[in-house]
């Protein structure tokens, strides 16, 4: 079941962010508005676009935040990887499961670290660079 989901949300995913899915929702409203004088600009007639694309939005939040979640873990476990098998310490890995303050924690320890190593005459790289 979770595969056969993973799968359907990776689609969806893809699906949803192509110029020709826009392409079509922009028609779809076109189709929708045009029809109001048709329609008399009816209470179905407005409840026929605010039942679906209520709809639609609350399955999309699920299905992209399933396909956000698990290409995150993914970079994660990629990262975690290369942490392991560099010179770098094995103690970050895994600090994606700590708590916001502790990370924090972590990556001041690691600013002062960086800042120790750099003398006030040397160039820094990165977003310290001036």
């Amino acid at each position: 079941m979770e595969k056969t989901f993973g799968k359907i949300a990776n689609a969806v995913a893809r699906g949803a962010g192509r110029p020709s899915t826009f392409i079509l929702c922009i028609a779809v409203i076109a189709v929708w508005g045009c029809s109001g004088p048709a329609l008399g600009f009816s209470e179905t007639w407005q409840l026929i676009i605010n039942t679906s694309t209520t709809i639609i939005t609350f399955l999309m939040v699920f299905l992209i935040q399933n396909t956000q979640y698990r290409d995150g873990a993914a970079v994660q476990a990629k990262l975690d990887e290369l942490v392991r098998v560099s010179n770098g310490k094995n103690s970050f890995i895994g600090i994606d499961s700590l708590t916001a303050t502790e990370v924090e924690e972590i990556r001041a320890t690691c600013e002062a670290a960086v800042a120790r190593v750099h003398s006030p005459g040397q160039v820094r790289r990165g977003s310290e660079a001036q």
